[in-house]
Order: C-alpha cells, then sequence, then structure tokens
C-alpha cells in the first residue's frame, strides 16, 4: 500500500517569496490573533453585509469597536488577505467569507485559540520532557489532557469536543457497512470517548452488544449518554489503562473498534496495545482503525491540519504521541503480527479505515 502523493511537494520559490513566507510564519501568531477577533466582533460580517465596502469609521460605527481596533484589526487582516482595500473602503475576500461560512475553519479557530493557543508557549519544555507542559502551566497538575476533559473550563472544554467530534463523528455512517459485514455479535469500542461510535452502533444493529473501554472520566460520561439513549443494556463499560500493558482485554470479542485513538500513543505503546486487542479478537474477529493519515491525504490543506495537530499531542495532549503517517501504522501492525485485508480511503474528512486480522501462519 503506498501513498497517494507527496504532500506538500511545490515549485521551487524565489528567494524573495522565501523571505515572505518566512516573515508571515513569524507573525502569525499576531495575525491569528486579528483575523479571529475581526471574525468574533462582527467585522468580517458587516463587510459580508456590505457589497460596496464600508470605511474603517463607518466599520467602527457598526460594530461599537474603537476606530484605533478596527484599523489596527483590518490592517492586518488585509496583510494574510482575509480583506481588501480600495478606494479607502474595506472589502471582505474569498478567504475572509471562509471564516464566517466554513464550519471546519471556526472549529480550528476556536480549538486553537481556547484549547492550544497559551499551551503552546511551553512546546519546547514538552519536548524537552517528553510531557505537555503546556497542559500544567495553562490547565492544571494533570499527566495528560484525557483525564482533564471532563473538568476542562469553558469555553475550552466545548471547543475540544466540538473539534474531536467534528473530525471524527463525520466519517461513522459511511463504514458502519463495513465494521457490520460479518454481523458481529460483541463489538468492544476502545477509547470510546462519550459513547457516539457505540451508541451509533446499537441503532445500527438491534442485536448488537458493545463493550466500551476508556479511563473513569471519559466512562462517567458515556454512561450518561448511552442511558439517555436507552442502551443501557446492550452497552457496558470497562475501565482498563491501555499504558498498563500487564493488563488483557477481554476475549472473545467479534470487533475491535479504535477511531482515532491510538493518535493518542507513542510508537511503542501503539504495538503492544495491538498487540493486546490481537488476543481479544476471535479466531475469525476483525480490528478496525480509523484514523486520518498526513502522507494519505489528496489535497495539501488536510495534511497541513493533520500535522500541525501533532503539536498539541505534545504540548497539551500527552507530550509523547502525534499524527501518524499511514507507513507508520502499516509497520506497528506488522510489528504486532496483524496484517491488513481491507482499506477504505477518502472516507469521513480524509479518514482511512484499516480492517485487519491475525496473520496467517
Amino acid at each position: 500500500m503506498k501513498s497517494k502523493k507527496r504532500p506538500f511537494s511545490k515549485a521551487e520559490q524565489t528567494a524573495q517569496e522565501s523571505i515572505y513566507d518566512a516573515q508571515k510564519i513569524a507573525f502569525s501568531p499576531m495575525t491569528f490573533q486579528a483575523v479571529r477577533i475581526a471574525w468574533k466582533r462582527g467585522l468580517l460580517k458587516g463587510l459580508d453585509k456590505n457589497k460596496d465596502g464600508l470605511t474603517p469609521e463607518e466599520l467602527s460605527e457598526s460594530v461599537k469597536m474603537s476606530l484605533y481596533g478596527v484599523r489596527v484589526l483590518l490592517e492586518s487582516c488585509l496583510s494574510v488577505n482575509v480583506v481588501a482595500f480600495q478606494d479607502e473602503k474595506y472589502h471582505i475576500t474569498k478567504t475572509g467569507k471562509v471564516f464566517l461560512y466554513s464550519e471546519m475553519t471556526q472549529i480550528n479557530m476556536n480549538y486553537n485559540h481556547d484549547v492550544n493557543y497559551l499551551g503552546m508557549f511551553y512546546l519546547e519544555q514538552s519536548i524537552d520532557n517528553a510531557k505537555p507542559e503546556g497542559l500544567k502551566k495553562v490547565f492544571g497538575d494533570y499527566d495528560t489532557i484525557y483525564s482533564a476533559l471532563t473538568s476542562l473550563p469553558e469555553p475550552a472544554k466545548s471547543s475540544w469536543f466540538a473539534f474531536d467530534h467534528y473530525y471524527s463523528d463525520i466519517a461513522f455512517p459511511s463504514i458502519l457497512p463495513h465494521v457490520f459485514k460479518n454481523n458481529p455479535k460483541k463489538i468492544m469500542d476502545i477509547g470510546g470517548n462519550t459513547g457516539k461510535f457505540s451508541i451509533i452502533s446499537a441503532n445500527y444493529n438491534t442485536s448488537v452488544k458493545v463493550t466500551i473501554v476508556d479511563i473513569p472520566e471519559q466512562l462517567a460520561v458515556a454512561k450518561t449518554e448511552i442511558s439517555k439513549a436507552g442502551f443501557s443494556k446492550r452497552i457496558d463499560t470497562i475501565h482498563i489503562d491501555m499504558l498498563d500493558h500487564s493488563r488483557h482485554l477481554p476475549k472473545g470479542y467479534d470487533v475491535i473498534w479504535m477511531s482515532q485513538f491510538l493518535d493518542c500513543f507513542g510508537d511503542n505503546d501503539i504495538i503492544e496495545i495491538l498487540k493486546k486487542a490481537s488476543a481479544a479478537i476471535s479466531k475469525n474477529g476483525r480490528i478496525f482503525i480509523l484514523e486520518t493519515y498526513w502522507d494519505n491525504q489528496e489535497m495539501d490543506k488536510a495534511a497541513f491540519c493533520i500535522v500541525n495537530t501533532s503539536l498539541y499531542f505534545t504540548a497539551l495532549a500527552n507530550g509523547t504521541s502525534r499524527m501518524y503517517r499511514l507507513s507508520d501504522m502499516l509497520k506497528f501492525i506488522n510489528s504486532a503480527n496483524l496484517e491488513v485485508v481491507n482499506t477504505v480511503e477518502n472516507t469521513g474528512m480524509g479518514h482511512t479505515l484499516l480492517e485487519l486480522q491475525l496473520k496467517k501462519i
């Protein structure tokens, strides 16, 4: 299995283009905040409503912000092509409209501002210490973000879950036929989070029984959602720390499901988790892994978002994991004595579904 193309392959730049790109990166914290405020405080919306454009004075009056504030924000937005300036009036650009109408972009902005922004100051320390130092400095003395999720302050909590669900839940409907093609009776959902996949599975098949494996903080939320959905008799939960490699999973499952779960662990831990999963499936059982691999994307914009999400794992999530390449995961799978029997690419938001079985001897 080979990657579709080499991401970020571009024509050679001139020296001046390279210098300009470097300055964009150097000032990106400033432009990020300027565009975010222009979106949140209605400057972009005001320009979108006025096709002939607005002067800074007119926009200042419209959004009830000081003329000084409007000017500095719009000039920064101008520098990154979010607005245009002509005949003393500002106009919204196509890029500016993306911030107004793209749910994905809004979710990404909120997530990076509310969850990641302050913690990224400690990225270097996180790398050196192999610990999420940004998490500790910003949100409290937690070992990983996963035990902190239900206690995060708003709006960080809402922004985290919005980001997580947007990129995972959208893929579920298209992959369910693959998961249920052999009519599994028992499914284990490892890293089940708030129980969304398990609930969708119980709705999809009226006889399947699902077990969610996760940490206590997440299981508490999942149990509430399961009860609301009326599936308490068909969905149960087990607390197992997947980093405790002395702990074994219960056996006899037809399907083990892991959605955006393995990217929460380092290389060696992934191999151990896969070995643990392989011991838990029945003879003809299957393991399904759903992930977004940055080297298996059709567009650079997707690969860009994925590789930079790795820095969240470094500074805030756990200090050791990342968004993996497909080629990385295939090596881990082989090391765990498993093999890929089916691959579903380009589903959801650039997801790849891998179906695994025990290696045939």
